[in-house]
């Protein structure tokens, strides 16, 4: 097992095969009856063939553990709770299928709401810098400062309305496709953290800034395909659809968020502002 891999594995996530036939150590409490009751009701998924699955491990006495195999696919049910956390990392940024559905169904991530906040913060801190390059002033006294700090949280609010804009659109096409197709309607809050995780790529935003160079509006156009296709595959993953839908439910989204900029632009907001961010940037 390789460096951290046993380390990766929740307690819980399997069953104790000793406690189970009574041979477990004596030296271990008894698991409570409520908390015997969560762990049999939840749900993993195999990150092969998606199918819902009891358990990932089994935990024989000594610390001997067994990958539990899939009954549909034959396959382990999630082989990445050996794998080292980088690895892991490198086939999400690789937009591996089987990598999103460790993340989403098989561990507990918590960071959804801090991550979104983060790179709505990355978002608005790009806007306003390019505001400031568009605006310089050789002497700016304390009404100017104030009025640019300003300009940072209007910003950041109008990267938030895009995002939730954009967000809604995928919802409301799902919620309609699924309805023509009279399927059960998609789980909502899922893909909402589904949506928030994979838009991790907008932390490379500040980077991108950073280290400024000739190609920098090529690399930011970059990083937003790179968070679109990580989304694309969030949507594939959670609502186990196909690629055409998935792709149409990005579309949407996009035409959404696009209309959303559109309003903002007919604003007539402060010029040099929102509206040449928005003529000169995706984002």
């Amino acid at each position: 097992m390789g460096p951290g891999g046993r380390g990766g594995l929740r307690p819980g996530s399997g069953t104790p095969e000793g406690e189970t036939a009574g041979q477990g150590s004596t030296g271990v409490p008894t698991a409570t009856p409520a908390a015997t009751a969560a762990l049999a009701s939840r749900r993993y998924r195999c990150i092969e063939c998606n199918q819902e699955a009891t358990e990932l491990y089994r935990d024989y006495n000594h610390g001997v553990l067994k990958i539990t195999i899939c009954k549909s696919c034959q396959k382990p049910v999630d082989k990445y709770i050996e794998y080292d956390p980088v690895i892991i990392l490198i086939n999400a940024i690789l937009c591996k299928a089987q990598a999103y559905r460790h993340i989403l169904f098989n561990t507990e991530i918590n960071l959804h709401g801090k991550l979104c906040m983060f790179c709505l913060l990355c978002e608005a801190y790009l806007r306003w810098w390019q505001l400031q390059d568009s605006t310089q002033n050789p002497d700016p006294d304390d009404f100017i400062r104030y009025a640019k700090e300003w300009d940072f949280y209007r910003l950041f609010a109008v990267a938030s309305l895009e995002q939730a804009a954009f967000f809604i659109g995928i919802f409301t096409f799902l919620w309609v496709e699924r309805a023509i197709a009279e399927e059960k309607h998609p789980d909502l809050v899922l893909l909402l953290k589904a949506l928030l995780l994979s838009s991790y790529g907008k932390l490379l935003l500040i980077p991108a800034v950073i280290w400024e160079h000739d190609n920098t509006s090529l690399c930011l156009r970059l990083i937003k395909v790179f968070v679109l296709t990580s989304n694309f595959q969030a949507i594939r993953v959670t609502m186990n659809a196909s690629r055409k839908v998935s792709f149409l439910a990005i579309l949407s989204g996009i035409l959404l968020e696009s209309t959303v900029v559109y309003l903002f632009q007919r604003m007539e907001w402060d010029v040099g502002s929102d509206c040449a961010i928005y003529m000169s940037q995706d984002f």
